[in-house]
């Protein structure tokens, strides 16, 4: 493989967020992976121990970060009638398919089954969420630029 062609790849994984990149060119192949000035590859494992006293009862993290309350009470956001469209993955939720424009659908707007009602980024790939049902957006639970979680509550339509 020729020098020059290396040294590219090296540019293109210091410009990314890659952690490792690896090209195969017939029988010769090249792997490269970063390795920050801590000394822990990107992406490795790393394990964090938790120490628990046996005295303090043991609660979930949802438990634990509501202060004992369901996430939805604890907020006080009870979700309002009607069919919720929740988070098929964990990502980053996007209400418009860019940042000059507008966003796919506001509170109060009647959508089809199938419409775009935004997009979640999950591993620099962007997911559509669509409308499972017809009906009017009766409230949008979640804020552009905002981190999801797998089944989180988006949206409700009635």
């Amino acid at each position: 493989m020729d020098l020059r062609k290396i040294k590219k790849l090296i540019d293109l994984l210091e410009e990314s967020n890659l952690a490792e990149i690896e090209i195969k060119e017939g029988e010769e192949s090249v792997r490269l992976a970063r390795t920050p000035r801590g000394g822990i590859p990107v992406g490795a494992p790393v394990q964090h121990t938790v120490h628990v006293p046996a005295t303090m009862p043991m609660q979930s993290p949802v438990d634990a970060a509501t202060g004992g309350k369901p996430a939805e009470a604890a907020g006080g956001d009870d979700l309002p009638d009607g069919h919720v469209v929740r988070a098929p993955m964990v990502g980053t939720f996007y209400a418009s398919p860019a940042p000059d424009k507008p966003a796919f659908v506001s509170a109060g707007q009647t959508i089809k089954a199938g419409e775009t009602l935004g997009i979640i980024e999950a591993m620099k790939m962007f997911n559509p969420i669509e409308a499972d049902v017809s009906g009017t957006v009766v409230k949008i639970l979640v804020e552009n630029g905002q981190p999801i979680e797998f089944d989180q509550p988006l949206f409700v339509i009635a």
